[in-house]
């Protein structure tokens, strides 16, 4: 289900005439998880840079708020049903109606309570961090093929976590053997970055640009419904005197986007706020994993 923007006769991004071409001079950009927190952010900021901008969340009314303040193009997916990200896909492809996608930014996802099973039968947090954005990406490919005149790229928000708490197996992606909730979600802000070292790998050569990123310890609704002691960071006091605020979190996420890859910033790296750090769970640099977990995403997720 997609809503409207608040400008019936489309957005008031800029474009330049060249012959009898109309060239825009901007990106359009589908931010996921832009409900609220640095999706939000970084969509209100995008939008005021002219940017032509996409949102996807799973609440409806909060999505319809943000879509209505930035006119932006809101589109509503629960990323624990894949069918939704498929309905997404569908729709995005739609609206863009044969024209490129320039950027993806995978921003959705969390940290979640006690084991829990999605309708598709994996552990939430790995498939709404992981599984989910994976198949989002893998189905918008041939939109960004043709986006930013053949240089695209696609934004994976990660996390400290994946240094903190992370440490994959691929035989036991759904942490059945052991699960903690700071465990699978330091699993998932893992394979963000192994997803993207995946996409870099295999698509460059098409015009394709990946990074991952953590955006900063942000004070948003981030663990609020779960027993982790990351709850006591992100939902007390505390976060007054430990966390950033959305607006400079979501701006991390903006640097990207307004960036040009191989000058402000790597192809296929990973970055801590904006800056390239070696700080990373050593599995991240594991290309064996890279392609282990490729290969078993592509298959949970049903594409060859």
């Amino acid at each position: 289900m997609s809503v409207s923007p608040r400008w019936p006769n489309g957005p008031p991004w800029r474009c330049w005439r060249k012959g009898n071409s109309v060239v825009a001079t901007h990106k359009t950009v589908l931010v996921t998880g832009a409900s609220d927190g640095i999706g939000a952010a970084s969509a209100r900021q995008l939008a005021a840079r002219g940017h032509r901008v996409l949102i996807t969340g799973r609440s409806k009314e909060k999505i319809e708020a943000v879509a209505h303040e930035t006119g932006a193009k809101a589109f509503i997916a629960d990323y624990t049903r894949l069918d939704d990200v498929r309905r997404l896909a569908d729709e995005v492809r739609a609206e863009l109606d044969g024209a490129g996608l320039d950027v993806l930014a995978n921003n959705a996802g969390g940290l979640f309570g006690d084991r829990a099973r999605t309708i598709d039968g994996h552990e939430k947090t790995f498939q709404v961090n992981h599984l989910a954005p994976f198949l989002l990406t893998e189905l918008l490919r041939d939109a960004l093929r043709v986006g930013a005149g053949g240089r695209s790229s696609v934004i994976n928000t990660s996390s400290i976590g994946n240094r903190l708490f992370g440490h994959l197996d691929l035989d036991d992606l759904n942490n059945d053997k052991k699960f903690s909730a700071n465990k699978a979600y330091g699993d998932a802000k893992l394979a963000n970055i192994l997803h993207a070292r995946g996409l870099q790998a295999r698509y460059h050569d098409q015009g394709l640009s990946a990074v991952a990123f953590h955006p900063g310890n942000v004070a948003t609704n981030f663990a609020s419904d779960t027993t982790s002691f990351m709850r006591f960071i992100y939902q007390t006091p505390l976060k007054r005197l430990n966390l950033i605020s959305a607006d400079r979190g979501g701006a991390n996420l903006t640097w990207f986007v307004d960036g040009t890859p191989g000058t402000t910033w790597q192809p296929g790296a990973y970055y801590d706020q904006q800056k390239l750090t070696t700080k990373v769970n050593p599995q991240a640099l594991d290309d064996a994993l890279v392609d282990g977990l490729w290969e078993r995403s592509a298959a949970l997720v049903g594409i060859a």
